[in-house]
Parts: C-alpha cells; structure tokens; sequence
C-alpha cells in the first residue's frame, strides 16, 4: 500500500501524521484482495479551508484510493481535524466494502 499525505494551509505534524497512517492501515484488512496485486494507492489530503475563520468547519480531508482501474473517493469537512480524518475513513470503509460486494457479485453471475 502506497500512501501520500498532503497538508494545505496548515503544518503535517508528525502526530498528525501517525494518525493519518495509523487510520488508512485500519483499511488495509479491505484491501488484502488489492495489496496482494500491488495495486493500492492512496492519497490523502487534510486542509485548512480558511485562514481568517476559527469556528465551524475549517477543516477538510479527502482520500482518493486507486485499486488499478477503479478510484473510490471520500471527503468530509469539520470543524476539528481529528473529526475529519475519522470521518473520511468510515465513509472509505463503507465505499470499500460496497465496492467489494459489486466485484464479488459480478464473479458470482459470471461462474454462475
């Protein structure tokens, strides 16, 4: 799995950062079928959308995941950065996990 953090308008710290790798690692037991192939990449933003708010949601994270020829994608905004990064990955677990039961149904119809 090829991960790549990007920071806008605000600093990578290396705590956010850990947290940032701790939770796409949380993905990889969805993405065992993929990783054996060698085709997981994923980039992940987290981004300060204004410099002169303080309250509401400032805070922005996107993931886009290549699995070869398919892209899911997942964004979410917040007002805390934690917030956002927990909430782009369960929105990635769910578009995982939906993806997973179209590819096995389509093997189930073709055997069939």
């Amino acid at each position: 799995m090829n991960l790549d953090i990007k920071a806008t308008n605000l600093e990578l710290t290396p705590a956010i950062k850990q947290y940032i790798e701790n939770k796409v690692s949380g993905l990889s037991k969805f993405l065992e079928k993929w990783e054996k192939e060698g085709n997981v990449n994923i980039k992940f933003e987290l981004a300060r959308t204004t410099n002169h708010h303080s309250k509401g949601e400032v805070f922005y994270a996107e993931m886009n995941l290549n699995l070869g020829e398919k892209m899911l994608r997942a964004e979410h905004s917040a007002d805390d950065a934690y917030k956002a990064i927990d909430k782009v990955k369960d929105i990635m677990k769910e578009e995982i996990v939906g993806f997973k039961q179209k590819s096995d149904d389509k093997v189930k119809e073709k055997s069939e």
